[in-house]
């Protein structure tokens, strides 16, 4: 069996409804970010995926990741680890895209990063990391994160650069799946939220 990475985005939080770059930002989930980790890990573990038996779990250590794991019942297999943490927006934390776009009209963050915070070079670094660990073993992994980490890790799985990203957004508690096709990388589910209803 090929490596294969599940990509889970924490739920729904008071900042990531109203668009506001929530990076080191530790919010909880919303009541509705909960249901919707509940009715995520419901899915995972009905057909074909049957609670994903023998996969290796990860989340990011802030609280609306680690809550999204353990609502969707993998919480007792799970590691902390500060690779998923989301991108450091520096000066741009809590903005949202439209009060940055209100002093800089072209900025995308994708192209032009983000002051005092983490250069995009520095993302796609740990998305490379993320990557590196789980196409080490033949087993599937399964990790808890936030959308600019795991879009990064999306764009870096199929060996693009970070700006790829720009171009593959996810929602709250989406799923994905990164995987193979004619044994080269290929996203095989993205942005999946049809467990939400």
């Amino acid at each position: 069996m090929a490596a294969r990475i599940f990509l889970a985005r924490h739920g729904q939080t008071e900042w990531s409804r109203s668009g506001r770059h929530t990076g080191r930002t530790d919010i909880p989930l919303l009541d509705e970010g909960r249901r919707g980790a509940e009715l995520l890990g419901e899915r995972l573990h009905r057909a074909p995926w049957d609670g994903l038996p023998g996969v290796e779990v990860r989340t990011s250590p802030l609280v609306r990741a680690k809550e999204t794991c353990e609502l969707a019942g993998f919480g007792d297999r799970a590691e902390p680890w500060d690779a998923l943490v989301e991108f450091d927006y520096g000066a741009y934390e809590g903005l949202t895209p439209a009060e940055i776009k209100s002093a800089r009209p072209d900025w995308l963050i994708w192209r032009d990063g983000v002051p005092e915070g983490e250069t995009l070079a520095e993302v796609a670094a740990r998305a490379d990391e993320v990557v590196g660990w789980a196409r080490s073993a033949d087993r599937e992994v399964l990790v808890f994160a936030h959308g600019h980490i795991l879009r990064a890790l999306g764009a870096r799985w199929l060996g693009l650069d970070i700006s790829f990203a720009a171009r593959i957004r996810l929602e709250p508690t989406s799923l994905s799946v990164l995987g193979w096709a004619y044994g080269e990388p290929a996203i095989e589910r993205w942005n999946d939220t049809g467990h939400l209803g």
